[in-house]
């Protein structure tokens, strides 16, 4: 498959809130309309959570900018006190269930992550956490962490795909972290089962393997992740990357980054990068959510499927 790029869709406005940063892109369909959720930075090191509608027939054309973030952050010592950053919506009947990654400042390393889940009973616009605690967090199997999920609702049955960590390399005299891609299985949700093979490993020790979107189409199972070194990754030649793998049976997964078919602009927003992917069928058409260069400090855009 083959990526159209239509450009950037929003930037980051200098509010109290959102001084920096429109990262993870995550969209839900509405009636009428795109809601796309992300992550934005009031300082250094906090992420809040908010949204923009969308026109779906031009994702560019934004028609509503919400004014505040949805979540606060957790109370002192839970997993998401320093930042919240969207990761997978999900309609189930009548609700909306927003996995998210929930960040808690480290000491010796910069960070810890984990994976949370808040509702929403509006439709996506107002959302109350499910617990203090996370669904998922660092584990017998999953020793560093346990994030950025994609979860996939088929039946009773619900799949999900997370980030794990895998190390802390000190590089530089800086902790950078690593992590592969791991799948989870549950009947309501909520409560968890992970597996410790990984659905999809790291092709290097240094290597960081994030963000995984999975779409079902008629020949099976398509997963788009980003990917990244550990050395001047941060725009640098080690930066992400969007990757690809392929699956019959959602439990192994053959990767194939080649296959990804969105690649580096030669200027502008995503010429250093290409990161956080996130995918939506709508409306006869599949489309792609990503961030460009800094991670999302300038923002994210969309490309669209060219179909065979």
């Amino acid at each position: 498959m083959k990526w159209q790029k239509r450009g950037l869709i929003f930037a980051p406005h200098n509010s109290d809130w959102m001084k920096t940063h429109a990262q993870v892109p995550t969209p839900l369909a509405c009636e009428g309309f795109i809601r796309v959720y992300f992550s934005s930075r009031p300082e250094r090191s906090l992420s809040l959570t908010s949204f923009v509608d969308v026109d779906e027939n031009d994702p560019t054309e934004i028609l509503r900018v919400n004014p505040n973030p949805i979540l606060a952050v957790g109370r002192p010592g839970t997993f998401d006190e320093h930042g919240i950053m969207p990761s997978c919506a999900v309609r189930d009947g009548d609700k909306v269930l927003l996995y998210y990654s929930g960040w808690s400042r480290g000491t010796t390393v910069p960070y810890t992550n984990s994976t949370g889940l808040a509702i929403s009973e509006d439709g996506g616009t107002t959302f109350q956490k499910i617990s203090a605690g996370p669904l998922l967090s660092k584990s017998l199997h999953d020793p560093f962490s346990a994030t950025s999920p994609m979860v996939l609702k088929e039946g009773s049955n619900w799949y999900m795909w997370y980030c794990s960590g895998t190390d802390w390399l000190k590089i530089n005299d800086k902790y950078e972290h690593t992590y592969d891609i791991k799948f989870a299985h549950s009947r309501d949700g909520i409560q968890w089962t992970p597996q410790p093979r990984p659905a999809i490993r790291q092709q290097r020790p240094d290597e960081a393997i994030t963000r995984p979107y999975v779409l079902k189409r008629s020949d099976g199972y398509h997963m788009w992740f980003c990917y990244r070194g550990s050395h001047s990754f941060r725009d640098g030649a080690d930066a992400y990357r969007i990757g690809y793998a392929y699956s019959k049976d959602l439990e192994h997964w053959q990767r194939d980054d080649a296959q990804a078919g969105i690649h580096l602009s030669e200027t502008g927003w995503d010429s250093g990068m290409l990161a956080y992917p996130a995918l939506l069928q709508h409306k006869q058409r599949t489309l792609m959510f990503y961030n460009g260069n800094g991670f999302g400090a300038e923002g994210f855009g969309y490309a669209v499927a060219e179909e065979k």
